[in-house]
């Protein structure tokens, strides 16, 4: 799926997936070498996230019901533990490390979920 944002007009991710079962939320990005340019991985729903078993940093943004941005965290490190929202959020958007300062994207901005079908979400 690709991931826009549309309040600063960029493109956060052409060719991002979405985890939306306990298991496939729950292993997220764990054991890969790597997340590509252009990816990403959108678990759903989802309130907190952890970065143990990973390899690289990731740049994190948690989203309301309607894929506004409520946090961004730029490039968490591996084997951390990253802020838990519980009000309003109800998803959360890995990407890249870098991805964040290099589309300005920040707590505010509204994005829009395209999926392959081309559902908008």
């Amino acid at each position: 799926m690709q991931i826009q944002n549309l309040s600063r007009q960029t493109t956060l991710a052409t060719n991002a997936q979405r985890a939306h079962t306990y298991r496939d939320r729950f292993l997220g990005l764990m054991f890969r070498e790597a997340l590509p340019e252009g990816g990403g991985l959108l678990l759903e729903p989802e309130g907190s996230i952890h970065t143990f078993f990973m390899r690289f940093p990731i740049d994190v943004l948690y989203l309301d019901r309607d894929s506004r941005v409520l946090r961004a965290v730029q490039a968490m490190p591996p084997n951390r533990i990253g802020p838990v929202l519980t009000r309003g959020c109800h998803a959360i958007l890995e990407l890249p490390a870098g991805v964040i300062l290099q589309s300005g994207t920040q707590a505010g901005d509204q994005l829009r979920i395209e999926s392959e079908t081309n559902d908008e979400q």
